[in-house]
């Protein structure tokens, strides 16, 4: 005598996969983290960048020279010192990111990380939208002033000071997209 058992085979077998503590938050976090290194990059490239911009156009002489630097014009003094202060916050910002990482649900880094970026995105704007200026009027000039457009003598000044505001700008927008993410994240439970 022998006994058989039946056991039907299920062709469809449901494996529900646990929800992973933190979700999308943890998801936002990390994207913050990948921005700060990019708005690093362009704040940090973009001091640099305006800081080594010098020319010098001999003049008949050796003696007799016209040089075009930064820091030639306060504006962009302020441009360096400010994209190197908000390249500089960056990067101490980095361990505050990587707390987020950690504990996504936490609110309080978080809106510490809203608050200064918002103070040194408004530096960055400053900064990026006087240099800008200069730049623009060093291009076209100003007939009404009798100011007249440099770049047709100092072209290698002009496009390194018009990198770096493009670069600042690039900065900017990433700040903006670091902040509006920040929000989302502590505005949704």
């Amino acid at each position: 005598m022998s006994t058989t058992i039946d056991i039907p085979e299920s062709s469809k077998v449901v494996v529900a996969a646990p929800l992973r503590p933190g979700g999308w938050k943890k998801g936002i976090a990390i994207m913050d983290f990948i921005l700060r290194l990019g708005a690093i990059a362009a704040a940090l490239g973009g001091a640099a960048t305006m800081g080594t911009s010098d020319q010098t156009l001999p003049f008949f002489t050796q003696f007799f020279q016209f040089e075009a630097s930064y820091d030639s014009f306060t504006t962009f003094q302020f441009f360096v010192i400010t994209m190197a202060l908000v390249g500089g916050y960056l990067v101490l910002s980095l361990p505050f990111s990587v707390v987020a990482i950690i504990r996504p649900h936490a609110v309080g880094p978080r809106l510490f990380l809203i608050i200064l970026d918002t103070v040194f995105l408004t530096l960055a704007t400053a900064s990026a939208a006087s240099a800008a200026a200069v730049v623009y009027l060093a291009h076209n000039g100003d007939q009404d002033t009798n100011w007249l457009a440099i770049c047709n003598q100092f072209g290698d000044f002009c496009a390194q000071t018009s990198a770096a505001v493009v670069s600042s700008f690039v900065a900017v927008v990433v700040l903006v997209l670091v902040i509006v993410m920040s929000a989302l994240a502590i505005g949704k439970p």
